[in-house]
């Protein structure tokens, strides 16, 4: 597909297969720090509901399966 000499691409994307339940995949997730810098894959969620799996960096330390909950930011 082009539109106007400009080409339009999909960009096909895998992710990686969650190794705790199999059955979803993780997800990343980005934030912003204190100072509004971006922090790009601060977190991986599996897309399974039923799985919970999470993996998370936190002040340059990881966590896994942390309990997730809304921010109220």
């Amino acid at each position: 597909m082009y539109a106007k000499g400009w080409e339009v691409r999909i960009m096909e994307s895998t992710f990686p297969d969650c190794k705790k339940c199999g059955d979803g995949v993780l997800i990343p997730l980005s934030d912003y720090g204190r100072e509004g810098a971006p922090i790009t894959y601060k977190a991986w969620v599996c897309s399974n509901p039923d799985c919970g799996f999470n993996l998370r960096i936190d002040n340059g330390e990881i966590s896994v399966g942390k309990a997730i909950g809304q921010s109220m930011k």
